[in-house]
C-alpha cells in the first residue's frame, strides 16, 4: 500500500506546474496522500505490519544509505556546528512545557514527555522516556498524539515559510533539523524544501537523535532520586538510546569518505552513490507514505485541550528561537 501511495505521489508531483512544484515537494504529496487515504478509508488490518515497516525500517535504512552523500568531515562539520544550537533548544524546549504545564496543571510527567518529544527525538525520545519517568498509558498516548500531530503539520507549514524567508537550503536543513519533532518529519520537511536541505536536516536530526541518552540520564537521575530499583531499568534504557540506524549512517559516510563507495562503484561500472541516493529518496518517499497512512485525525481530536496549547506553545517557541539562533550563528550547513 505504502509503495502504491509514494508511486501515485511521484506521478501527481509531476503533474504539478513547475513553480508550485518547486515549493510543494513529492515528500509532501505522499504524506497528504497518505492522511487522505488512510482517513477516508477503512484499510484492512492485513496492511497495518506493512504499513508499520515502511516508516519504521524503511525510513531508517534510507538514512543509512544517505550516508554515502556525505564525507566524514561533512557529517561533524553540520553535526558539530549543530551541537551548540541543540543543546540550547533542547533546555529551552524542557523549561517551556514544565513552565507552562506547571501554569496550566498539567500533570508534570506528562510536560516532561511532551518537552521530550519537542527537544529531542520526538515519539522515539517519549517511548524512551516514558518507563523511566514511570509515565502512565494515557499521557504517553497524549504526548505522542501531540507530537504526531504538531510535527505533521510541520511537513505542510515549515517549507513554505522557509520560501517566503527566503531561506538558503543550508538554513533551512538546520531549523528543520533543530525545530521539527520525529525524525521520519524531519527528513519529510527537508526534502520538502530541496535535496540539499533534507541532506543537512538528517545530520542535524541524527546529531539530536544521539543526545538523547545524555537527557535521558539527566531525567532519570531527577526522576529516580536515587531509587536502586529504577536504577536496573534506567540503565538498560540508557543503553538502547542511541539507534542503530544512527551508527549505520556515520559507517557509510566513513566508507564512503576512504573511498569504498567509488571503489565499488567503479567495479560494478556503476555512479554507486548516485544510485544509492535514487533508491533512499524513494524509500523515503515509500517511508512518508506509511506515516500519513499511519496518521489517524480522529485520534488527535482525543487530546485534551490543555496538553495540546502546552505542546504547541513549546513547538513554536522552539522554532521561533530555532530560526533566530540560524541567524545569529549560521546555518550547521554553511
Amino acid at each position: 500500500m505504502t509503495v502504491i501511495c509514494a508511486i501515485a505521489a511521484r506521478l501527481l508531483h509531476g503533474l504539478l506546474p513547475p513553480k508550485a512544484g518547486a515549493v510543494i515537494g513529492e515528500v509532501v504529496v505522499a504524506v497528504f496522500l497518505g492522511l487522505v487515504i488512510g482517513n477516508a478509508v477503512s484499510l484492512p488490518g492485513s496492511l497495518t505490519p506493512g504499513i508499520r515497516f515502511s516508516f519504521h525500517s524503511l525510513l531508517r535504512a534510507a538514512i543509512v544509505l544517505l550516508g554515502a552523500q556525505f564525507s566524514l568531515q561533512q557529517v561533524m562539520a553540520i553535526g558539530g556546528k549543530a551541537v551548540l544550537m541543540i543543546v540550547i533548544l533542547m533546555s529551552l524546549a524542557l523549561l517551556v512545557a514544565h513552565t507552562l504545564g506547571r501554569l496550566a496543571g498539567v500533570p508534570g510527567r506528562l510536560a516532561t514527555l511532551i518537552g521530550v518529544g519537542t527537544a529531542v527525538c520526538g515519539n522515539t525520545a517519549i517511548t524512551a522516556t516514558a518507563p523511566v519517568i514511570h509515565a502512565r498509558d494515557e499521557e504517553v498516548s497524549f504526548a505522542v498524539a501531540t507530537n504526531t500531530l504538531f510535527g505533521t503539520a510541520a511537513v505542510f507549514v515549515y517549507p513554505l515559510l522557509g520560501h517566503a524567508l527566503n531561506l538558503s537550503s543550508a538554513a533551512f536543513g538546520s531549523w528543520a533539523g533543530t525545530a521539527v519533532n520525529d525524525t521520519s518529519q524531519v527528513v519529510a520537511t527537508g526534502f520538502a524544501f530541496s535535496d540539499a536541505a533534507g541532506k543537512v536536516a538528517t545530520a542535524v536530526k541524527l546529531t539530536r537523535n544521539a543526545l538523547m541518552g545524555a537527557v535521558i540520564v539527566g531525567i532519570g537521575l531527577v526522576y529516580s532520586r536515587g531509587e536502586r530499583s529504577a536504577g536496573v531499568h534506567f540503565g538498560k534504557r540508557i543503553r538502547q538510546s542511541v539507534p542503530l540506524f544512527v551508527i549505520g549512517f556515520l559507517v557509510v559516510a566513513l566508507l564512503n569518505t576512504v573511498g569504498v563507495v567509488a571503489w565499488l562503484g567503479a567495479r560494478l561500472h556503476r555512479d554507486l552513490s548516485h544510485d544509492l541516493q535514487t533508491i533512499s529518496r524513494f524509500l523515503i518517499l515509500v517511508a512518508l507514505a506509511g506515516v500519513g497512512l499511519s496518521t489517524k485525525l480522529s485520534a488527535m481530536r482525543k487530546i485534551g485541550a490543555t496538553p495540546f496549547l502546552v505542546g504547541f506553545a513549546t513547538a513554536a517557541t522552539t522554532a521561533t528561537a530555532s530560526y533566530f539562533l540560524i541567524r545569529w550563528l549560521g546555518p550547521a550547513g554553511g
